[in-house]
């Protein structure tokens, strides 16, 4: 490639922060008259160089790219990180990375940014190489809340607590997984709920502490609300976690389709119910907590 802007970073979560840089990126580049270019990474960096740390995923592939792209940025290129690319020190990659094969005239960062051999290339080095290779440097500052930067890791930890309304806050959205909707056993239907079955998650994805969801799911240009079981069915003696989608005001079929679903609050925990009956009760109160949730 040649004449580029560009950004480069794992960017899981996509959040304000990074929409920030992103933002930056893309008014410099029309401004200069430069392709945007977003490059990040799959898998995570810490998968490759510390598999013990690497952090459960905000967002997979896909997910990411579909985010990324819709910053408005020209192109989204995505690097295979590999021990070969973790020992490139920040010059090196600079050099046969960034300006050989993206021919890059505008680096855009984030203000805690690090790249190359153990994120050893800061803001300032970069700066010391733009000057001598000719490519302009901007650096983005944090965006904060309460103080505090967002950043991916601040994320994580509210997901995982079940945050959910501060996790959407610092993402500038509601906290999503796309799927795909298998066959179930159909159980759903005989207790007259009719149920949207997931394939399980890639395990690296990050999910908030099972229960009863009211969530909201894009597909096909739509949206619907409904609620989620994420989690065991213990009144059907079944262990393995599932994610089952009842949908208000929805009589389809979705099989083998890709679905986003969006967890927007937490209704209770997952529970064990004397009876079928028993569970139907309590899945009506469910059902009108949620709609009352998503304004249905």
């Amino acid at each position: 490639m040649k004449g580029t802007a560009l950004t480069v970073g794992s960017f899981d979560g996509v959040h304000r922060g990074h929409q920030a840089v992103l933002a930056e990126l893309v008014q410099r580049a029309r401004e200069r008259g430069l392709e945007s270019v977003a490059i990040t990474f799959d898998p995570h960096p810490l998968e490759v160089v510390n598999p013990a740390a690497a952090p459960r995923l905000l967002t997979l592939e896909d997910e990411k790219r579909e985010l990324l792209e819709a910053t408005g940025v020209g192109r989204v290129a995505l690097l295979p990180f590999t021990a070969e690319l973790a020992r490139l020190g920040p010059e090196e990659f600079t050099r046969d990375v960034l300006l050989a094969r993206f021919g890059m005239r505008l680096v855009v960062l984030g203000y805690d940014h690090g790249f190359g051999r153990g994120r050893s290339g800061d803001a300032e080095l970069v700066r010391r190489l733009g000057a001598g290779a000719g490519f302009e440097v901007a650096v983005v500052e944090a965006v904060r809340d309460g103080g505090q930067p967002v950043s991916s890791t601040l994320i994580r930890a509210a997901v995982a607590h079940g945050d959910l309304g501060e996790a959407a806050r610092w993402l500038g959205r509601p906290y999503s997984l796309r799927g795909r909707v298998g066959r179930g056993a159909g159980r759903g239907r005989t207790i007259g709920i009719p149920t949207l079955n997931l394939a399980p998650p890639d395990p690296r994805k990050l999910l908030p502490p099972d229960g009863v969801y009211a969530v909201r799911v894009r597909w096909r240009d739509a949206s619907y609300g409904g609620m989620m079981n994420q989690g065991p069915r213990p009144t059907f003696g079944i262990a393995e976690r599932a994610l089952e989608i009842h949908l208000f005001d929805f009589d389809g079929e979705a099989y083998d389709e890709t679905v986003t679903v969006e967890w927007v609050r937490r209704l209770r925990d997952v529970r064990t119910f004397p009876s079928a009956h028993a569970l139907v009760e309590q899945l009506a109160h469910d059902a009108r907590a949620a709609r009352a949730s998503l304004n249905l």
